[in-house]
């Protein structure tokens, strides 16, 4: 896939910074790398990831918490086991801390086939918003329970499969927004998902 070429202007304009953008090309490099059986060029763009993360974001942002998940299971598969309980306990911390943060998240407004559709949106904002507020704690719960059930278990880290960067791309939103901050850190999320989920 082609990597995403944004002008700062279109950054700022999104209410995004450098540093938005740099988190989350670098995650999807370090999950490229955990794929591919790179393991210790994974750890070290896990590491620039977490790195930016405590940096630049709010300690309830959940891109901390895969920021700190995604480096523990980095340094697990690169043979470093150690770190991997606290790092997943301080994910699971910031996933949990997050609803304040997603409660402030902006429903994206979307391309509409017609005007019928964008009256629609705009005479029903509130009913709109409230599905989107529905998917992202969806999304924030999905991520607390695969954190949990690696926090019960680390020996579950095993190698991710390439179906994660699919997804990724697959859904990842075309627009700089916040969903997509939020599809970022739930979709590139390396703890193993839950069985039935």
């Amino acid at each position: 896939m082609a990597p995403e070429i944004w002008s700062l202007q279109e950054l700022i304009n999104a209410g995004w910074s450098e540093n938005d953008l740099a988190w989350e090309t670098v995650s999807d490099q370090a999950v490229a790398s955990a794929v591919g059986g790179d393991y210790t060029q994974a750890k070290d763009q896990a590491g620039e990831a977490l790195r930016l993360a405590r940096s630049s974001f709010e300690p309830i942002d959940p891109r901390l918490g895969t920021a700190l998940a995604n480096y523990g299971i980095c340094l697990s598969l690169a043979g470093d086991k150690n770190a991997l309980p606290s790092l997943v306990e301080k994910a699971l911390e910031t996933w949990r801390g997050t609803l304040p943060w997603i409660s402030r998240m902006e429903a994206p407004r979307v391309a509409r086939s017609s005007m019928f559709h964008l009256r629609m949106e705009a005479l029903h904002r509130d009913t709109y918003r409230s599905r989107w507020q529905k998917r992202w704690n969806e999304m924030a719960a999905d991520a607390q329970r695969r954190l949990a059930a690696l926090s019960e278990n680390n020996e579950i880290v095993v190698a991710p499969d390439d179906a994660i960067l699919a997804t990724w791309q697959r859904e990842r939103p075309a627009m700089l927004n916040d969903t997509r901050k939020l599809m970022a850190a739930s979709l590139l999320l390396l703890a193993p998902p839950v069985d039935g989920r």
